[in-house]
């Protein structure tokens, strides 16, 4: 366990407008300051610096929660698909870590890991040893044979009936295919061995892998509950990647909490089912270009998988479903700075009120990461908020995000000042 270095000196923030991101009803203050001391905010008002603080002279700018991404791929944003599976296991954590970086010079203080071996990395920034966002990891996201997680090749006998080597993505902790309930069972138990905070299994098809149509269903009903169970019995929940109406209905039923996507539901009903059953709908602002396919079938789905887009978000705001934001980019390294336009995305595409969208990629975020419970690693305080007590996550802004969100769009512009768990890693205001 690397070594927790000491924690920095006090910092307190002078004449910045917070958002809290807590209160629907405001999203401003007046004008005041903000003191941060051993990781959290310690006070909110007017103060004099106390000994030995830095003094940040906000100069009346914003002052907002980090940024949360629900659904990132640290091991796999920073790599090719030919990188991880002819590379060495080595090069691809040092590709994590240097997008775990960038991420967090983007004003991302906090992601939820959709799969992948990034445990290592959690316990390295949670020590300060590297800068990076915090993490809550889903290890390997578990997968049927001839699921959205089966990267064997078509010749590969399945692994229920095989004696030799897994494929490459299972090598590597990033996906494990099991088949049945004994199997399944065993899987999550094995991505909470190794430090899962939330388990993530394929119930339905995929865009970028090469078997499997989106309407695809996958796992039975029971194979779904084992996996439940098994989280439960933990204390934590199951994320369910699923774009199809009846896919999503399962999973409900099998008492998933969070489904990762929900792009093809048929209609609104699907979507109010899920509000009514406390289900989060943790989907992405997508447009096509985000992701590019050389073969024409998987090139399709994504276009399908887009068009859906703007019906989910609509159905979801009208049902009063929890959103979480989320932006599932991997494997095309240059594009992993599409993560700010998207979150700008949610307003100026897709409809919310600036507001409503920094709350959604901040507290209401936070919301969902915390029913980890005990498998929260942050449970210690509060993230996705500016309030007493909190984690010391913080950004400073130039321009008002609460009226244009667009301004989140350019971190390196208009993040005068990125604070994460008390520790300053940006100050352009000296």
């Amino acid at each position: 366990m690397p070594q927790q270095q000491q924690p920095p000196a006090p910092v307190l923030i002078k004449d910045v407008r917070v958002f809290d991101a807590v209160d629907a009803g405001r999203d401003l203050s007046e004008t005041t300051s903000v003191l941060i001391q051993d990781r959290r905010i310690k006070e909110i008002g007017e103060m004099d610096p106390p000994a030995g603080s830095v003094l940040i002279e906000g100069g009346g700018r914003v002052l907002v929660p980090g940024l949360s991404d629900a659904h990132v791929h640290l091991f796999a944003i920073g790599s090719t698909l030919a990188g991880l599976t002819t590379g060495t296991t080595g090069a691809g954590y040092y590709n994590a870590l240097a997008e775990a970086e960038r991420m967090l010079m983007r004003g991302f203080t906090t992601v939820r890991d959709m799969a992948g071996d990034v445990s290592p990395l959690r316990k390295v920034l949670d020590a300060g040893t590297f800068p990076g966002p915090r993490i809550y990891p889903s290890q390997a996201a578990i997968s049927q044979t001839s699921g959205h997680g089966d990267f064997s090749n078509v010749y590969d006998d399945a692994n229920t009936f095989s004696c030799g080597s897994h494929p490459r993505a299972e090598q590597i902790g990033f996906l494990r295919v099991a088949d049945g309930r004994d199997q399944v069972l065993a899987a999550v138990r094995e991505q909470l061995k190794r430090g899962a905070s939330q388990i993530k299994v394929m119930a339905g098809g995929g865009v970028s892998s090469a078997y499997d149509p989106l309407d695809a269903l996958q796992y039975t009903p029971d194979e779904l509950r084992a996996a439940v169970d098994a989280a439960t019995d933990w204390g934590t929940y199951v994320c369910a990647h699923v774009y199809s109406d009846e896919g999503i209905r399962r999973a409900v039923a099998a008492g998933v909490t969070s489904i990762e996507h929900g792009h093809l539901a048929a209609g609104f009903d699907t979507i109010e089912l899920m509000a009514d059953k406390g289900v989060w709908l943790s989907t992405q602002p997508f447009v096509e270009s985000d992701h590019e396919y050389a073969d024409p079938g998987r090139a399709a789905k994504n276009k399908q998988v887009c068009e859906g887009v703007a019906n989910t978000f609509r159905w979801a705001r009208e049902a009063g479903t929890k959103i979480a934001f989320g932006t599932d980019l991997l494997l095309e390294p240059e594009k992993a700075g599409l993560q700010n336009e998207m979150l700008t995305r949610l307003s100026t595409f897709f409809g919310f009120p600036p507001a409503d969208a920094l709350r959604i990629a901040t507290s209401g975020n936070a919301e969902l990461f915390r029913l980890a419970g005990e498998r929260d690693p942050y449970k210690a305080a509060r993230l996705g908020e500016i309030t007493v007590g909190a984690w010391a996550d913080v950004l400073l802004v130039e321009g008002d995000p609460t009226r244009d969100l667009t301004v989140l769009g350019d971190p390196d512009k208009n993040l005068a000042v990125i604070i994460k768990d008390g520790r300053i890693h940006k100050n352009l205001l000296g």
